[in-house]
């Protein structure tokens, strides 16, 4: 965690979102090590993460130096957070938690605009892919076995998160 807050403190600089950052990510390691043991996002960790994404950077837009937008913000979590709802009803692989954590994401991501967003949507599909895939040809699953897919929303998050400080 502490490595976490590191690089993102090194990529972010002194801008207002920082604080947000350093605040969210104790969560999001948590959220990340019980996706993956327990194979469960609780709602005592996820909607507490998205509220305080998104009045956080609501704070951090009213500073000077801010170096994002808190409507991209706002936008990018509930566009992406409804395709998510609707993957989940759908049946397509996702969980009601993964929903859920998805609106805090894609508010972080979102406070550097739409491409920032759709990076770090990719990057936690294509993460998540890589991660099945590897677990398959080892033999360890089979294609129908679920698997956490927080811990690789978390990751592309990280991800995008480290492009969209290099753009500002």
């Amino acid at each position: 965690m502490a490595l976490i807050c590191a690089v993102l403190a090194a990529a972010t600089g002194a801008l207002p979102e920082l604080v947000v950052r350093l605040l969210l990510t104790p969560v999001s390691v948590l959220l990340a090590a019980v996706d993956f043991a327990a194979h469960r996002l609780p709602d005592v960790l996820t909607l507490p993460l998205a509220a305080a994404a998104l009045v956080l950077l609501g704070g951090a837009a009213l500073l000077p130096d801010a170096g994002g937008s808190w409507t991209s913000a706002v936008l990018g979590s509930l566009i992406v957070g409804a395709c998510y709802f609707v993957l989940f009803l759908l049946g397509k692989g996702f969980g009601f938690g993964d929903v859920k954590l998805a609106l805090a994401l894609r508010a972080v991501l979102g406070w550097y605009g739409w491409p920032i967003v759709l990076i770090g949507t990719f990057a936690g599909y294509l993460l998540g892919a890589l991660y099945g895939i590897a677990l398959i040809l080892a033999g360890r699953v089979s294609r129908a076995t679920r698997i956490p897919f927080g811990p690789f929303l978390l990751a592309g998050a990280f991800a995008g998160l480290l492009l969209g400080s290099g753009a500002q």
